[in-house]
């Protein structure tokens, strides 16, 4: 309940004075509040970006866990004229690109394509045979279907009286089921020409030629089909050369086939993609290109890499939450001091300086990778220790002992990845340990907001208690005033 403004009677400065004590009693209280809500925010803060860093690295030791990332086989193509699959547009300039799975045996073959796979193409006869005379020509005066299919994919259309040659193609484009059938108007410019249908299919492979059937054997409609409805007869046919074709390559002097473009386990484990001929030599034979199967060193050396880079990364941020000001002018870092954050980082430096059974390389610094003196990972450039510098270990590492290098990390027991991987995964993950924690200190942080509302309601009774003692004091000053000034002005009449 509002009190009436103090002083008025008395003429004393008691509004003042209540404003002042009340901040008095209110100042060092609301400033505790304040100071405990910023140091949780900071501290909130700092596990959110510990734990953020936790994550990336946990990304980089989820990849270099798996057989599958360190285990890769590289497939380059080198062709003729110099250009590879390694090349910036290599993989465009050559006859085919391959790629090959883990289990692929590493070795060299080579490989000409002498054929690409394709799909058949019919074209109605010319004008002056049967055919058509424009694409406004009515292909058929009686209703009835047709059916098109390459094996066992088929779409049927239904035409119309009077169907044009031109709404018949749409027809045949705009089927919902259509499987790859294309069908086109080519107006030849002559009268014996004509305008000519063509169809075109996807269906690519000796023996899937397209076959379209004239389901009512209706007359007009044998102009534009391959045969009836019981199949027996033969009306279009492809032409020599636009047969549905497989395509053809030679590995190592041996001829291998495909229905379509792509190779797969024609060499075991080995898929190639067939993008051209290969180019032919002055006596006009075909050229082959080599096919190297080797070990993704590239790959497997970038994640070891990413794996230094990443565990630096999360060292120098630890480092920075946690460090105390080197004077009064400096503050310290919100994990200041703080046990979880010192244990992780020792518990990720005996990980990371642990043997490897499992691999007969037995550590990481075998592979090249050792702490310097700041507790961070490098791959030395220089001979530190007279057994090669780190650049040198990698390179040797992975050139020799390729697979032993996977086993460093994917090792199911001792693999280093895989124990920082569960290592990382028992802080980060939901209601892991530095969530746990993370949540405990939002908890305070939402008492402190409870604290606050109560002091002030607290502040709100003392103010009032202030106003109620306060202004007794106003209206006693107010009365002896009356009091005085009665006085005063009574003897001041008497004197008169």
């Amino acid at each position: 309940m509002a009190i009436q403004s103090l002083g008025v009677g008395s003429g004393l400065a008691l509004d003042d004075l209540v404003k002042q004590l009340l901040e008095s009693e209110r100042k060092p209280k609301y400033d505790r509040l304040d100071q405990r809500e910023e140091k949780l925010e900071a501290v909130i803060s700092g596990l959110g970006a510990l734990k953020s860093k936790m994550d990336d690295f946990k990304d980089t030791v989820n990849a270099l866990r798996k057989e599958s990332q360190l285990g890769q086989r590289s497939a380059t193509a080198y062709h003729p004229g110099g250009s590879s699959s390694d090349d910036e547009d290599g993989a465009n300039t050559g006859a085919f690109s391959a790629e090959a799975s883990n289990s692929a045996v590493t070795g060299s073959y080579k490989i000409a394509i002498t054929q690409l796979a394709s799909g058949s193409r019919l074209e109605t006869a010319s004008a002056a045979s049967g055919g058509f005379t424009s694409s406004s020509d009515v292909v058929s005066n009686t209703a009835g279907s047709m059916t098109f299919k390459v094996g066992s994919d088929s779409f049927d259309i239904n035409v119309t009286a009077g169907m044009t040659l031109q709404q018949l193609r749409n027809a045949v484009n705009n089927a919902s089921e259509n499987f790859g059938v294309t069908a086109s108007i080519i107006n030849t410019g002559t009268a014996d020409g004509g305008a000519k249908l063509v169809f075109s299919s996807e269906k690519t492979g000796a023996g899937n030629d397209l076959v379209i059937v004239n389901n009512d054997d209706i007359a007009d409609l044998q102009r534009v089909s391959t045969t009836d409805s019981s199949e027996t007869a033969t009306y279009l046919a492809p032409a020599v050369g636009n047969e549905a074709k497989n395509a053809k390559a030679t590995i190592d002097g041996i001829e291998v086939e495909s229905t379509t473009n792509k190779f797969e386990n024609v060499i075991e484990n080995v898929s190639f993609d067939a993008k051209a001929l290969s180019s032919k030599d002055a006596n006009g034979v075909f050229e082959e290109s080599t096919l190297k199967i080797g070990y993704d060193s590239d790959g497997v050396e970038k994640l070891v890499r990413d794996f230094v880079d990443n565990y630096n990364a999360l060292i120098d941020e630890m480092k920075t939450l946690t460090k105390y000001g080197a004077s009064e002018l400096e503050e310290d870092g919100p994990l200041a001091g703080d046990f979880m954050a010192r244990d992780i980082r020792t518990g990720l430096a005996n990980i990371v300086a642990s043997s490897v059974p499992g691999s007969e390389l037995g550590s990481l610094f075998q592979l090249g990778v050792s702490f310097d003196r700041e507790g961070k990972l490098q791959i030395t450039a220089n001979d530190e220790y007279g057994i090669g510098s780190g650049e040198d270990l990698l390179k040797g590492a992975l050139d020799d002992h390729f697979d032993e290098v996977g086993k460093l990390f994917t090792d199911e027991e001792s693999g280093i990845a895989s124990r920082i991987y569960d290592y990382l995964h028992e802080y980060t993950t939901f209601g892991g340990l530095l969530r746990s924690r993370e949540d405990s200190y939002k908890d305070q942080r939402e008492e402190i907001y409870t604290e606050r509302e109560r002091l002030d309601l607290q502040m709100m009774d003392f103010e009032q208690n202030l106003r109620k003692k306060y202004l007794g004091l106003d209206m006693t000053v107010a009365r002896l005033n009356q009091t005085r000034n009665a006085m005063i002005a009574s003897l001041s009449s008497m004197g008169g």
